[in-house]
C-alpha cells in the first residue's frame, strides 16, 4: 500500500500523519471565498503562489499552515493545488473525480479526512468543473 493511500485510507485511523502540535491551527473564518476550477486551483501549489490550497470532496482548504506537509519539499506536496480526495491525482485538464466507485470503507476514511481538514484548515471556496 502506498504511503499516499495510507494517508487517505489509513489502516490505523488513530494516527494522523499531518498531526503536528507545533503547527496546529484552529479553524477560522475564510481568508478568501471563491470558486475554483482544477486549473485555477493548480496555481496554489506553493510554487506559483505562496499560498497552498487543496480540495477534498469539492471543498477547497487553505493548507498553507501545513507547509511542512504540503509545501514544495513536503511529503504530500503532490496534493498541493489539486483535488486530494483520492491518492491518484488528476491533472487540471481532466474532469473532477466523481468518487462514485469508492467502497464503503473508502468513503468512511475519506469522510474522516474531510472532517480533519474542516477542523484544521480554513475553507476558501468550492471546486467546480472547468471549461
Amino acid at each position: 500500500m502506498s504511503f499516499i493511500k495510507e494517508f487517505f485510507f489509513p489502516s490505523n485511523k488513530t494516527e494522523d500523519p499531518t498531526a503536528d502540535d507545533s503547527t496546529s491551527t484552529t479553524k477560522t473564518d475564510p481568508i478568501v471565498e471563491g470558486i475554483f476550477t482544477p486549473r485555477t486551483l493548480s496555481n496554489f501549489n506553493g510554487h506559483d503562489d505562496p499560498k497552498i490550497f487543496m480540495a477534498v470532496k469539492g471543498t477547497v482548504y487553505d493548507v498553507s499552515a501545513g507547509r511542512s506537509f504540503y509545501g514544495p519539499s513536503g511529503p504530500y506536496s503532490n496534493f498541493a493545488g489539486h483535488d486530494a480526495s483520492r491518492d491518484n491525482i488528476r491533472e487540471f485538464h481532466e474532469p473532477i473525480d466523481p468518487l462514485d466507485d469508492l467502497t464503503p470503507q473508502d468513503k468512511e476514511a475519506l469522510d474522516g479526512w474531510e472532517e480533519h481538514f474542516q477542523k484544521k484548515y480554513p475553507v476558501v471556496g468550492k471546486l467546480v468543473p472547468g471549461n
